[in-house]
């Protein structure tokens, strides 16, 4: 695997996907299970980039912010920074360690929190588990249906619940045309996804916490 590019908390915005990120090696990773079954592989490598923070933030090569259970073996599992947007200010007892609950707005509360994710020994059992995790999951049924579209698929994706943060689908479908741009066939591939008019190609992300941080997630159930 290539070195990653360094992608700084204080950063914003970024003007193009560093473009070590979208080159054969990691396309390869695409796993033959979501080939099989229609899965856009620009769609899950957009998810790959703002999950990881284009890379830097795979932490033990968990490129998609899978949750783990405590009950998980310890090779299995790391316990991480992050961010939830949850619909009540009582819910800390979910979370191994709260950390700090914020007022966004009226029936919405930030939470930050500590809990546990997955870890894998490689990236590609990340980009394998994380196909699987969408083929035998119910939630995500509509989703794998349209996922040759890669915006359909990760607008159903968005609203299956994969992630709290209510500006999730925004942020994957500036990043998707942003990596489909950088793709090494983009200069003769017919685009997959329509520009947006007018789009500025900054893309905000949130700041991160250098080495323990994964975006805002979905919640296990109670």
């Amino acid at each position: 695997m290539p070195k990653w590019p360094a992608f700084s908390p204080e950063t914003r915005g970024v003007k193009t996907p560093p473009p070590d990120f979208v080159h054969p090696p990691i396309l390869a990773l695409h796993p033959a299970n979501a080939e099989k079954n229609g899965i856009s592989a620009l769609a899950i490598l957009a998810q790959a980039a703002i999950e990881s923070g284009w890379g830097e933030h795979a932490l033990s090569n968990m490129f998609f912010g899978i949750k783990a259970k405590a009950t998980d073996p310890p090779r299995k599992r790391q316990l991480l920074t992050t961010t939830e947007y949850l619909k009540s200010p009582n819910e800390g007892h979910r979370f191994p360690k709260l950390l700090s609950i914020t007022e966004v707005k009226p029936g919405l509360w930030k939470y930050r929190v500590k809990d546990w994710f997955r870890r894998y020994r490689t990236a590609k059992g990340s980009f394998q588990d994380h196909a699987q995790f969408f083929l035998t999951n119910p939630r995500y049924a509509e989703a794998v249906r349209v996922g040759s579209d890669p915006m359909a698929f990760l607008r159903e994706v968005a609203r299956a619940g994969y992630a709290t943060d209510p500006n999730y689908f925004d942020l994957l479908s500036k990043v998707v045309r942003m990596v489909e741009r950088h793709r090494p066939d983009a200069a003769s591939a017919r685009t997959a996804v329509p520009p947006a008019p007018e789009e500025d190609e900054a893309l905000p992300l949130p700041a991160v916490e250098r080495g323990e941080w994964v975006p805002a997630r979905i919640l296990p159930e109670a």
